[in-house]
């Protein structure tokens, strides 16, 4: 399965996305650290990646995870990563996060990348409910959730605890198959 928009490309990560990711997440460290810590921490190193990457398929395949790449299709430079997680199978409900390079903020790409997706969610898995979890000051991430017409729905207290911070309270975002 690979979705294409505009000169990029979605598609399941796979053995040959480590080294790519590996370099994406030291490249975006400042980026990754408050919200992605164990993302991060799993990809400081190729061999590290590695197992990230191995894992993941595993958890692909077991219907657990569903991590994407968003790759260029020319040059295929890794743009960002989507990742559905936290599924409920009798529910029919899952959540994305994501993460964009710092080179490709600004353009969109995550809020076309979520839409797809989303749609793949809904189309091909059957969930019925999708929800995006966000801090209200990482507005590029609250806009991919509005620009997808996921609504708000509360206020989660104390839901995320970042590295050495104190808990933070996150918005959370549901959109329903229609």
């Amino acid at each position: 399965m690979i979705l294409q928009f505009e000169g990029f490309e979605i598609s399941p990560i796979h053995e040959g996305d480590a080294w790519k990711i590996c370099d994406f997440a030291i490249a975006n460290t400042d980026r990754l650290k408050r919200f992605f810590p164990v993302t991060l921490s799993q990809n400081l190193n190729p061999t590290l990646s590695k197992l990230y990457v191995q894992n993941r398929l595993k958890a692909f395949q077991n219907k657990e995870t569903f991590v994407f790449t968003v790759k260029d299709s020319e040059t295929r430079k890794l743009a960002g990563l989507v990742i559905l997680k936290n599924l409920d199978w009798n529910t029919k409900q899952g959540e994305f996060a994501y993460a964009i390079d710092y080179n490709f903020s600004g353009q969109g790409l995550m809020s076309k990348a979520v839409k797809l997706l989303s749609k793949f969610a809904f189309d091909s898995l059957k969930l019925e409910r999708l929800q995006i979890i966000v801090h209200k000051e990482n507005v590029p991430s609250v806009n991919v959730a509005t620009n997808n017409n996921y609504s708000w729905k509360k206020t989660l207290k104390a839901a995320f605890t970042p590295n050495g911070e104190n808990p933070l309270d996150m918005e959370l975002y549901e959109l329903y198959k229609h």
